[in-house]
């Protein structure tokens, strides 16, 4: 599997911060990887996954993104990437419909195609029979499911997933995780981060795990349980990152 984005040295330090929240952190992407970058709270997570997508800057290092055949700018990528971001990122007084409708025109989608994407994607999220209702009405499973099919409108090679499941009932968690595990299935390259460590054992087939902004551990999770003699993600991850209260 050929590498689709290289990270080098990526550091971060906010405005006003006296610390870094990324400090010299370096990965590589393959295609068809089911990332998992997990880590306590302000470990770097989202900062890491923001700063690939072009959403913040870093203050050190470099993102290098590849299209099969040579490097190309975060520019030309914006139409092959999808975000979902934790938080919700759609207009509660619009409908699924109408929300999927102005994010699919912001990628040049035609308007016939997008209406079929609509209909494919609200049935396969079993949301066709709340296509005219307003979103802000929705349980938090179907506003977690409106959140994804924003992401995925434009059919991305590469999905970043942010707390994908975070407060959602076990049916819709169970939808979203099967969804996804297709999509890599058929090609698409999905980089997750969540606090859920059974999700992310049983989705992910590497792990990159991160604290206080570093880069402690990046391997397969079978690799990683045999190298520390651990027998789950959530042991390996207080193994190496403690049992102290986190902020």
């Amino acid at each position: 599997m050929g590498t689709v984005i290289e990270v080098q040295k990526i550091s971060k330090q906010y405005s006003g911060a006296t610390e870094y929240s990324l400090n010299g952190v370096s990965l590589s992407i393959k295609r068809g990887d089911k990332l998992g970058i997990f880590g306590p709270n302000g470990a770097g997570k989202t900062t890491l996954i923001s700063i690939i997508c072009g959403i913040i800057k870093q203050s050190e290092g470099e993102v290098i993104f590849n299209d099969g055949e040579s490097s190309i700018e975060l520019r030309s990528m914006l139409y092959k990437i999808g975000y979902v971001p934790q938080d919700f990122s759609f207009y509660p007084e619009l409908t699924p419909y109408q929300n999927l409708m102005y994010f699919g025109a912001l990628y040049d989608i035609t308007k016939t195609e997008l209406k079929q994407k609509i209909k494919s994607l609200l049935s396969v999220l079993g949301l066709s029979h709340v296509t005219h209702k307003k979103v802000g009405k929705f349980s938090g499973g179907m506003k977690r499911r409106v959140n994804l099919a924003i992401g995925i409108i434009n059919d991305p090679a590469i999905l970043f997933l942010d707390e994908p499941t975070v407060g959602v009932d076990v049916q819709s968690k169970n939808a979203i995780m099967t969804y996804l595990e297709e999509l890599n299935r058929t090609g698409t390259t999905i980089i997750y981060t969540s606090h859920h460590m059974n999700e992310g054992q049983e989705f992910c087939n590497r792990i990159v795990l991160l604290d206080q902004g570093k880069l402690i551990a990046d391997d397969s999770l079978q690799h990683l349980l045999k190298e520390y003699n651990e027998s789950s993600l959530e042991a390996l991850f207080l193994s190496l990152t403690g049992i102290e209260y986190r902020d």
